[in-house]
This record gives structure tokens, sequence and C-alpha cells, in this order.
């Protein structure tokens, strides 16, 4: 599972001047003495040594080095301690300026610069940044396997570690023999998952469920923006959904809320800025799997898939309903950190 920034302008290297004397200029010849005397003022303009740090404001409207904004906002993200500093600063810089994270490191090895304008805007995302609100929220966008997706407030932000779930259902996917097997994402959210398996196993039919009407604008929207055709949005209750579908689908997958009603989320981003309902599932945190259990149980054909992502407490307890409810082969699988983070079975 999410200050005020100052930026130190960049200080030229002193060099040392050995400024002309009169005397010196009397001993030329006159025809040459006010080209060196202009000499002389066009060095003293140009190289003499700024020894004074200056940080950025709204007085100082000098073009800074893209480097210099993305050093302060690294040290003020590390202050505030973000997990990734640098990243995430060069990452909002990237959006400030519409470049990629490698066209920004390029940028920095030339030495370019960045508007005055520009590079307070950069200091205002990252004082949001600090203050930890979402970095997806910040640039609207959140990476997931090969998808660029839309997110903001309303909708949770997709987790890398759910790759893996959607990587066990395009998997299993592509060794059926149908011509279209069908695959239902249960509480869709921004359509990470449903997108994915839509993209990567194009001849799939997929059906998207979600209940909150933000989350479900924000999957449409990607739905849109990916320009995917495969998939069917439907904003339902997980309770009511697809009664035409019932004993017909390849695979049911969901990420539900699995954090017990109790619990503190670790990271502030998650505690302050994701949607409660996309998080929080009951006393226990399971609640919302006992229901999936037997609606899942509905909608799978025989030898049919059910995948979930829970907590890395909560296998054996997810392993139990399953079981309770009639599935079989049930098995627990792991997160890259070595954590039990999803559980398959079959019907």
């Amino acid at each position: 599972l999410p200050v005020n920034c100052v930026m130190s302008s960049y200080v030229r290297p002193t060099i040392n001047l050995i400024p002309y004397s009169y005397k010196t200029l009397g001993n030329l010849p006159a025809q040459n003495r006010h080209r060196t005397a202009g000499a002389q003022n066009f060095v003293t303009k140009v190289f003499i040594p700024d020894t004074v740090s200056h940080p950025m404001t709204t007085d100082d409207t000098r073009d800074p080095l893209i480097s210099s904004v993305v050093d302060a906002l690294t040290r003020d993200l590390d202050t505030a301690g973000i997990l990734d500093p640098q990243v995430d600063a060069e990452l909002l810089v990237g959006h400030v300026l519409q470049l990629s994270r490698g066209e920004v490191a390029a940028q920095i090895v030339l030495e370019r610069t960045m508007s005055h304008q520009d590079a307070v805007r950069a200091h205002e995302l990252g004082a949001r940044r600090a203050a930890r609100e979402p970095l997806q929220h910040l640039t609207g966008l959140a990476y997931f396997r090969s998808l660029e997706l839309a997110v903001g407030p309303g909708v949770f932000v997709p987790r890398p570690e759910t790759e893996l779930l959607a990587q066990i259902v395009i998997d299993h996917a592509r060794t059926l023999p149908d011509e279209s097997p069908i695959v239902v994402d249960v509480g869709a959210g921004s359509g990470a998952i449903a997108l994915s398996v839509a993209t990567e196993v194009p001849y799939a039919q997929v059906y998207a469920i979600e209940k909150s009407p933000d989350a479900f604008a924000w999957t449409s929207r990607n739905m849109t923006g990916l320009g995917v055709t495969n998939v069917t949005l439907v904003l339902s209750d997980l309770v009511d959904a697809l009664p035409d579908l019932t004993g017909q689908c390849a695979v049911v997958v969901s990420n539900p809320p699995y954090i017990p009603d109790d619990a503190i989320p670790r990271d502030a981003e998650v505690r302050l800025h994701d949607p409660q309902l996309a998080l929080y599932g009951g006393p226990d945190g399971l609640d919302v799997v006992r229901v999936l259990a037997v609606m899942a149980a509905r909608l799978v054909r025989p030898g049919g898939l059910l995948a979930i992502e829970h907590g890395e407490l909560q296998g054996a307890q997810v392993t139990e309903i399953l079981r309770s409810t009639g599935w079989r082969a049930v098995a627990t699988h792991t997160d890259l950190l070595g954590r039990d983070r999803y559980t398959t079975a079959l019907r």
C-alpha cells in the first residue's frame, strides 16, 4: 500500500580576476583603450562571482536550473519523511514541465533551466506532497503494469503489489480454451485490474463492477482514455451484480477492502486520502470477502477461478472462508516481499 519549500539558486563558481589598472590602460595605444575598457566592463558583468545564496521568493524572477529545483524538492521531501524523495521530486518537476522522468534526467545533464513560474508551481506541489497528499493525486496519474491511469480524490490509488494479482488472472485466462473467457473484476476502482486483463488478454470479455459512483467515474474515464472496447462497466453492489452471468464466468477477481474497522493505516496517504469504502472491511476486515466468496460461487462455472488480494496476516482466515463456502484447491500466494498477499481457489 502513500512546507514550505525553499529553492537555493545556483551559485556560480568563484573566478579570480586580475583587473586592468589605469596605468596599464594608459600605456596602451589610444585606439585600443576603449576596446580594452569595454572588455573589462563586459568581463566584470559576466564573471563576478555571486557569493550569496538566493532562496526562491516571489521577488526572484530568475530562471533556475532544473537540477536546482529537483535538489531542493528532494531535500524538502526527505525531511518530510517521503520514502523516495528524489523520485517524487523528479516526477513533480516532470509533471510541471510535461516531461517524463527520463526526459527530466536528460534536461538536468544538459544543465537546462525552467521558468520561474514553473519552479514556483513545482515547489507548491512539493509542499503538498510533503504534507502527504498522494503523488498520484498531484500528477493525476498512476502507473499500473503497462497502463497509465487517471486517478484522484474518490478512487483508490492502485498499488504495485496488485499487479501480481492481475498477473495471476492474466496467466490463468491465457491457458483457457475459451474463444472469449468471461472475467469479472469486483470493486474495480480505477479499473486497474479489469483494464490490464482486457488489454493483455484482448479476446477476453471483462466486466468491471463498482459500487461507488465516484470511483465508477474514474473507471469509465480510464476505459475511454485507453480506448478499451472489451470491458463492460457495471455500477452495482456486488451481492446483486450480473444475474445473467450465473454459472458462466471463467474468473472472478477482487482487491476488496480488507482493513479492520479499528485499524489505522500506517501511511498518511492512505489514511487521509484513499476512500474509506475501498479500505475498511468490517471488524476483522473480511466482511466483503465473505460476501465475495458466495457471490463468486454463483457466477463462476465449474473449474472457475477466484483470486483475492488481502492483508498479509489474513491468509489463513481467507482460506477458511473459501473452504467453508465450497471452494477447493485453495492456495495462498506471496507478494514480492514474501508476504502472504493473495489467495486463489477453484470451484
